[in-house]
């Protein structure tokens, strides 16, 4: 199905765009809107899914509060102590397991890990993985239940 895998890519380049876009917004305190403007200039980005990356460059910033809370519960640090990569991708994960229900929850997970393969720390995925591991059945406790009660 090569449409799929295409669909799937931009999906995947519109994680690695707002996950660099967030970065940024960490370290620069700079508006969203002139990052946004930033990351739009970068070579493939008219190859993401730009609807999703909107969605989650601008989502998470909004609700970067919200999504700390959520992610705190489950995180073996402070928020403060996280590296600026696996914070922007658990914002990601996060915020794809609250608002993005077309996304089943086994896949934001796995797109959260391979962001963190790629652009975090040595272990970082391993760290990623745990806490959405333990935060999806607070966000989707059905969607979970409902995979992990049927045969192994």
């Amino acid at each position: 199905m090569p449409g799929r895998d295409r669909a799937k890519s931009s999906r995947r380049r519109a994680r690695e765009f707002a996950l660099q876009g967030l970065y940024e917004w960490q370290l620069n305190s700079r508006d969203a809107s002139s990052i946004d403007a930033h990351v739009r200039e970068l070579e493939e980005f008219a190859k993401s899914d730009r609807a999703h990356y909107d969605a989650l460059l601008h989502g998470c910033i909004d609700q970067h509060v919200q999504l700390d809370e959520a992610l705190s519960k489950f995180l073996d640090r402070p928020v403060k102590e996280l590296s600026p990569v696996e914070h922007a991708v658990l914002w990601i994960g996060a915020y794809e397991l609250t608002h993005c229900m077309d996304v089943p929850y086994k896949v934001a997970i796995n797109e959260a890990v391979e962001l963190a393969k790629s652009f975090g720390g040595t272990d970082g995925h391993k760290y990623v993985n745990g806490v959405l591991d333990h935060l999806a059945p607070v966000l989707r406790p059905d969607e979970v239940r409902s995979t992990r009660s049927g045969p192994r």
